[in-house]
């Protein structure tokens, strides 16, 4: 899995040190994917600012609905685009769906999303304040780790999903999701209990819910996190 993971780091910053030298001042990769509508309106310093942030998100899940870009179209069920306020101030972002959000199209409803909820209620927030989302939209076949191709295909909607929701914090779930956003190569246990920085956005990484279920001793160091969080969003 580390190699997996090593080699998604560096399929992107090949990508982006591609985008840079061909002339492109964004190396976000924003664009790649056309920006969905919805009233959008530019900022003076070249963002893009979305007037109807709820019409711009399911533009962008329509386009995710046709994606061939990768093969997992070929064998999910739904695809699990993430759901919540889109005008979140906290976004969580996870690796990828499973079985359960698979079936039902949306992100965290197994186990791991029942202990999300809790993690969420524990700094006085519902899930309704919240927005999540997966690094990839569709389910790898029996839950196996998303290959380098599929990350760098999915990553761009991504992107465009949180300069949508423009929220205050992100919280990474994981060492995937933590190391795609941020493409920074350290285990989650190194990159956890401080804030990195994504366009102007504080990004906390922290252990994915699924960990906890087997590692319930870790869940003290991401309610560590957590308060961080919290206290951030607070400020």
């Amino acid at each position: 899995m580390k190699r997996e993971l090593t080699k998604i780091i560096k399929a992107l910053k090949n990508y982006m040190k591609m985008e840079e030298e061909s002339g492109m001042k964004e190396t976000s990769l924003k664009g790649l994917i056309a920006p969905a509508k919805g009233g959008d309106i530019q900022a003076s310093h070249g963002e893009v600012l979305y007037e109807d942030k709820t019409s711009a998100l399911a533009e962008l899940e329509q386009q995710v609905k046709v994606c061939h870009e990768c093969d997992l179209y070929k064998t999910r069920r739904n695809i699990v685009f993430g759901e919540g306020n889109p005008n979140a101030p906290l976004l969580f972002i996870g690796e990828a769906p499973g079985l359960e959000e698979d079936i039902q199209g949306k992100p965290f409803v197994g186990r791991a999303g029942q202990l999300l909820t809790k993690i969420i209620k524990a700094i006085e927030m519902g899930r309704e304040d919240v927005y999540i989302a997966n690094c990839l939209k569709c389910r790898p076949p029996k839950n196996r780790t998303p290959y380098p191709s599929e990350i760098v295909a999915c990553r761009n909607y991504l992107i465009q999903q949180i300069d949508i929701i423009k929220p205050k914090v992100i919280c990474c779930l994981g060492r995937p999701a933590a190391q795609t956003l941020l493409m920074n190569d350290s285990p989650i246990s190194k990159m956890r209990g401080k804030f990195y920085d994504y366009h102007g956005i504080k990004v906390m990484p922290t252990f994915h819910p699924a960990y906890l279920l087997r590692n319930p001793a870790d869940k003290r160091l991401v309610w560590e996190d957590m308060k961080n969080v919290r206290d951030e969003l607070r400020r």
